[in-house]
């Protein structure tokens, strides 16, 4: 009888494959597997990257969902696709699809492809730099319809104070500083800091920001972390304060944070956990309504960084806020 429940199991486990080597046996799903490595694409965007009709790709992103190679993401009334977030078991299914992936994942992306990904990174970010030159005035009360600034800089503040007693910041860098509230908190720990935003306004308001709290060893930098990379600068902590849901590839910045960081080094982030509160992308010039704990630690450990502490706060108006810390090596915690 055991011998009969046992040969059940495992029939009911090869039959658990079937659907999942189906969906993944088609060229195109095995390349929209690859393009969703680290990114997130809506619908009409992977129609565009793949230069087919909707109604195709809607069909092949139902069978993939289906057989668990992908799952959707509700971003306000649009669906996007990523990789499932949860293949932490050991069932013979859970693994099958991480042994796909890794394989898809050698295989280097065309250049045509690579070309497409970047021309929709460039249409995101260029919705989002137009919304913060349009509303650059009216930056603070945009945030903080949703938050305010100091339930999640003091947080941030105070684990950097707590990690500054043991550790040594000889350079920090902050990404998308804004209008530069936290960069005397970076002044106050680091011997010097980098402030970096693509978006000529709010550098101006953070310009200001220096001159009135004569910090003296600031730099302002416009440009984005390509912009750092090229330069060669090497960071002991990077911050990234409410930022990552304005990026176009937020999972680029922790590829970025982890080249830019000297060994030791330390990756700070607060941002959104993931919500449906749609009416941020036209108010607050979001790109992504939050994101999952998960899906965080899954980009870092994709950047070879390993999660440390981490916070949740809960507010009032229904949005949870994630403080979250990253280093480039584990015995630096």
């Amino acid at each position: 009888m055991t011998s009969m429940n046992a040969h059940a199991d495992n029939l009911s486990s090869v039959e658990a494959l079937a659907p999942i080597f189906k969906a993944s046996g088609d060229p195109l799903r095995l390349e929209i597997l690859r393009v969703l490595r680290r990114d997130t694409f809506g619908v009409l965007e992977l129609s565009q990257l793949f230069d087919m009709r909707q109604s195709g790709m809607s069909h092949h992103l139902k069978v993939m969902n289906k057989a668990g190679l992908l799952e959707p993401q509700r971003e306000g009334n649009a669906i996007f696709y990523r990789r499932p977030l949860h293949l932490d078991s050991d069932k013979p299914t859970d693994q099958t699809i991480r042994q796909i992936f890794e394989a898809v994942d050698r295989v280097p992306l065309p250049p045509h492809l690579q070309e497409r990904i970047e021309a929709i990174r460039t249409q995101r970010a260029d919705q989002s730099q137009a919304f913060f030159a349009r509303h650059a005035e009216q930056f603070r009360e945009q945030q903080e319809l949703i938050a305010a600034f100091d339930l999640y800089a003091e947080p941030v503040a105070e684990m950097i104070r707590k990690r500054s007693r043991k550790h040594r910041w000889q350079a920090a860098l902050e990404i998308g500083p804004g209008e530069g509230a936290f960069l005397p908190v970076l002044a106050e720990h680091c011997g010097h800091v980098v402030a970096l935003d693509n978006s000529r306004d709010m550098l101006a308001k953070a310009t200001r920001t220096c001159i009135d709290e004569r910090l003296n060893n600031i730099d302002l930098i416009e440009g984005v972390t390509d912009t750092l990379l090229a330069r060669g600068d090497a960071f002991d902590l990077v911050v990234a304060n409410m930022v990552l849901h304005h990026v176009p590839s937020p999972a680029d910045i922790f590829l970025d944070a982890a080249a830019l960081m000297n060994n030791g080094g330390c990756f700070v982030i607060s941002d959104l956990c993931s919500h449906d509160q749609d009416w941020a992308k036209a108010n607050c010039g979001d790109l992504w309504l939050g994101f999952e704990p998960e899906e965080l630690t899954t980009w870092a450990a994709d950047a070879g960084l390993v999660a440390g502490e981490q916070l949740f706060i809960g507010l009032r108006n229904g949005f949870q806020i994630q403080v979250r810390e990253f280093w480039k090596h584990s015995g630096q915690i």
